[in-house]
Order: structure tokens, then C-alpha cells, then sequence
């Protein structure tokens, strides 16, 4: 399931937006602010976010600057040929101006969705590589055999590179591969995980941070092949 950020102060236009997406089956992630969506960011990465521009504190302008990896649909109701060009060359993917067709909407959200890298591709992270067609994961030449679930676990956080992803956000996304992990088991699949990663490669590939979650140690650099 695709996970979708609002990003609007207004209330109305935002509880109108996550039923409109809802309803086409998308998971709806809610920030008020600029500065909530930066936050919200740091535990899980949304598939797309629709920006609105006149925020509080930081403005959309300002929120967009920040954003990487992830196409963002501005929401505006500025009309000047000027504002979209300028948004556009400053890293939005699209732009659309309110009030809008829903339908219009879910057509540009579908082209940025299809447009954006696919899933399935291999990630890399220094030495290390994982492949979701095969389900292999090596590092270095060195192939790791993991379980399904420390697989999901791997891949989740190498999508998202240099995130602390929340426990509760890691049981969410990978439920749909590994419904019988809970809370309580997630602990030791990332500590048997770490441990088969560390024997491999001689090094910790997985930070935990305590309180929140676990991320990519800091070493490690993120790229797709």
C-alpha cells in the first residue's frame, strides 16, 4: 500500500483530501506544518506528498528545499505562470492549482506514482547489497541467508536511507510480508539480523536508536543499482 503525505493547515481541504485518496486504497499520512512533515519524515517515508504552500512556520517553499527521494505535488492556489516555473526548476515534481478536479488529482498522483523507481529494484548500501527479485542479500561477495522477515526488515530500512525508522512504523510496513511479527519479536529479529550482517561484513550495518527505532549506520551510503 502507497503512503501519501497532506501537508495543508487547512483542516477542511485536508480531512477532504485523505478521504479522496482513502477511498483509492492509500495510506494517508497528516502534517499540519512544515516543520511536522520534516519530523514526521525522520520515522517513515512517504511514496508522495502534497505540499500546500502557505503553511505555518516553515513555509512550503522552505519544505520543499528539505525534501529528497520522495516527488511532491504542490498544492496552490497561486495562478501565475511565474510561481510554477519557479516551483517546478526547485524540485516539485508537478504543480496544481486549487480548487481542483479529485479526479485530475488522482491522475497526476497515478503518473508520479508509475514514474517513481521501482521497488523492486537492488539497493545498495557501502558493501553491502540486496536483490528483492531473488530475495539475496550479500556483502561483499559474501551471501547472508536471512529469514523473511529480517529480509523485509533490511529492505525497509535501505529504502530509507539515513531515517530512524520507528519500531511501530517498521511492524506497519512490513505486516503485509510479515503479518506474526509483533513488537515483542521485532527486537530479536533485528538482533539476529545485526549478527548474521556483522559476521559477514565485520562491521554494524544497523544503528538502534534508542527510544524510537533502528536505522542505516551512518557509514553506510545509500545508492540504487
Amino acid at each position: 500500500m502507497k503512503t501519501i503525505a497532506v501537508v495543508d493547515d487547512d483542516i477542511a481541504i485536508g480531512n477532504m483530501l485523505a478521504e479522496i485518496l482513502e477511498k483509492e486504497g492509500y495510506r494517508v499520512l497528516r502534517a499540519f506544518s512544515g516543520t511536522e512533515i520534516l519530523l514526521l519524515m525522520k520515522e517513515t517515508k512517504p511514496d508522495l506528498i502534497l505540499l500546500d504552500l502557505m503553511l505555518p512556520g516553515l513555509s512550503g517553499e522552505e519544505v520543499l528545499a528539505e525534501i529528497r527521494g520522495v516527488p511532491v505535488i504542490v498544492l496552490s492556489a497561486k495562478v501565475q505562470i511565474e510561481d510554477k516555473v519557479d516551483l517546478l526548476l526547485a524540485g516539485a515534481a508537478d504543480y496544481i492549482t486549487k480548487p481542483f478536479d479529485p479526479k485530475e488529482l488522482l491522475a497526476r498522483i497515478t503518473v508520479q506514482l508509475r514514474a517513481a523507481p521501482s521497488p523492486s529494484s537492488a539497493l545498495t548500501a557501502g558493501d553491502l547489497h540486496l536483490d528483492p527479485s531473488s530475495h539475496g542479500v550479500t556483502c561483499g561477495k559474501i551471501p547472508v541467508r536471512l529469514t523473511k522477515t529480517e529480509f523485509a526488515i533490511l529492505k525497509l530500512l535501505m529504502q530509507n536511507p539515513g531515517q530512524v525508522i520507528a519500531k511501530s512504523v517498521i511492524l506497519d510496513r512490513i505486516a503485509e510480508d510479515t503479518p506474526d511479527c509483533t513488537e515483542y519479536s521485532l527486537k530479536q529479529h533485528v538482533s539476529n539480523l545485526r549478527k548474521k550482517l556483522r559476521d559477514a561484513g565485520g562491521k554494524d550495518y544497523i544503528e538502534a536508536v534508542w527510544g524510537i527505532g533502528f536505522k542505516l549506520s551512518d557509514r553506510e551510503i545509500l545508492t540504487k543499482s
